[in-house]
């Protein structure tokens, strides 16, 4: 059992934290830390606090939750650690690569467990082209694209200056890059195109980085803010064939819903939503056919959590890996509006 406290009493906590740990009976909700008064209701059995203090002074709380805004991530996850907790953190982790050695190192030193919220690994549609893939139906990978688009132009039109952790890259591609780097490893190189497309010194609201692998894969990421027509989720061409899933994990469309984990159908897709494989077989016949998703469950994050804190086994997001992807996440953003 983990004794857990929220810091933060905001939609992360109440949208994309509790409809998963509150179903879990490893995880006991404990604590949640709200300064300010929160649109969300109470959660009956939990107890409410305004100061930080209440949550360090008591021995109970196990581990940590860190859903605040991410100016504050750094900070309240070192303060976390010299306190003796061990310590969940939402994306992105940090702003900086200095920043996060630093919180993992100075976990290491006090014996204690820190790892980034990387719940995105476990979006039905990931694991589908990951199950596709690892089928070898497509011969070898030559082209992998995943898109994260939305039609929100009012986001970045209601942003009047710059700032690096409110970014489109910060904010989203953190979710793309730790999946390429979970599932294809470290590149050996990079291009990145990354825009402001409202003009110099307003909000990143674009970007296009290509990963470069071996035998001449290449794996984007792109996302845009003014896509009024979404581009499918992934797209993965292969020597004898090709896969296409238009759509996204369903969990944050129920979520938005307030339909949680608990019902059998939670996060489901249905056939319209299934992916299309397109291959040519030994003999050389066209084929067309649906995959069937996979599920995705946000909750497996929180099962690693309890399985590295109480079985000491290996963490699912590596040390390693957020260091890389804060490292990639900061050269977006140096070379933002440098498209040569």
């Amino acid at each position: 059992m983990l004794t857990i406290a929220y810091i933060g009493n905001g939609k992360s906590t109440n949208r994309y934290h509790i409809p998963y740990s509150s179903q879990l009976d490893f995880i006991h909700i404990k604590t949640i830390l709200s300064r300010r008064p929160s649109a969300w209701e109470e959660i009956p059995g939990v107890n409410y606090v305004k100061t930080i203090e209440k949550i360090w002074q008591d021995d109970e709380v196990d581990l940590v939750v860190i859903t605040t805004p991410p100016q504050a991530h750094y900070s309240l996850a070192k303060e976390a650690l010299v306190n003796g907790k061990h310590v969940l953190v939402e994306k992105p982790f940090t702003e900086t690569v200095k920043q996060a050695t630093e919180l993992f190192q100075l976990a290491k030193e006090k014996g204690l467990f820190i790892q980034a919220y990387q719940n995105r690994r476990f979006d039905s549609d990931f694991l589908t082209a990951q199950k596709v893939i690892d089928s070898g139906i497509l011969g070898e990978i030559k082209e992998v694209e995943m898109h994260f688009d939305y039609f929100r132009p009012e986001v970045p039109e209601g942003v009047q200056e710059f700032h690096r952790l409110e970014s489109f890259v910060y904010g989203h591609a953190c979710h793309t890059i730790d999946q390429v780097l979970s599932y294809f490893g470290s590149p050996r190189a990079i291009h990145y195109d990354v825009r402001q497309l409202l003009g110099e010194n307003r909000m990143n609201d674009y970007f296009d980085l290509d990963f470069n692998y071996k035998n001449n894969l290449k794996v984007s990421v792109k996302s845009s803010y003014f896509r009024l027509k979404e581009r499918p989720s992934f797209t993965v061409y292969g020597t004898k064939g090709a896969f296409i899933k238009e759509t996204k994990d369903r969990q944050e469309e129920h979520l938005k819903l307030f339909y949680t984990p608990e019902n059998d159908d939670f996060g489901i897709d249905l056939p319209e939503h299934y992916g299309t494989l397109y291959y040519k077989d030994a003999e050389g016949k066209y084929h067309e056919e649906k995959v069937i998703s996979e599920v995705g469950s946000y909750g497996r994050i929180y099962k690693g959590v309890h399985d590295s804190i109480v079985s000491g086994k290996e963490k699912i997001v590596k040390d390693e890996e957020t260091i890389e992807q804060i490292g990639i996440l900061e050269k977006a953003i140096q070379n933002m509006n440098n498209f040569m």
